[in-house]
């Protein structure tokens, strides 16, 4: 199991940029295929993006690709998301979840530990 802590939320005009980050407890934190997903109210929770253990690999959400890039530095046990040209239907609580198997699933289901979430605000 690992212990996520995402930071970097608040708000902000559309079309300006936000970096995410969510720091990971584990030494082991390259054994792990990391994730962001979001939840808007009244909506389920949806991914937006992850990357290998490696981070050699990237995957997006169609709805955010060529705005978010994700990346991790395994050095430091974190792994970060670079939001830029946000719109207001980015609006969120941002979510980083860590699987240990291999395999990059696109569903919440995929993911065993999750961090407690951070808001992004984008107002018009």
């Amino acid at each position: 199991q690992v212990q996520l802590v995402e930071s970097g939320g608040r708000l902000v005009q559309a079309g300006e940029s936000l970096r995410l980050s969510c720091a990971a407890s584990r030494r082991t934190f390259s054994d792990y295929v990391m994730g962001w997903f979001r939840q808007a109210p009244g909506k389920e929770r949806e991914f937006v993006a992850a990357i290998t253990r490696s981070g050699t690999s990237t995957y997006y959400a169609d709805s955010v690709k060529g705005r978010f890039t994700i990346s991790r530095d395994n050095a430091k046990n974190t792994v970060y998301l670079q939001m830029n040209s946000l719109k207001p239907e980015d609006t969120a609580v941002y979510y980083c979840a860590a699987r240990q198997p291999l395999g990059v699933p696109l569903t919440p289901e995929g993911y065993a530990d999750w961090g407690q979430g951070t808001q992004v605000t984008v107002t018009s």
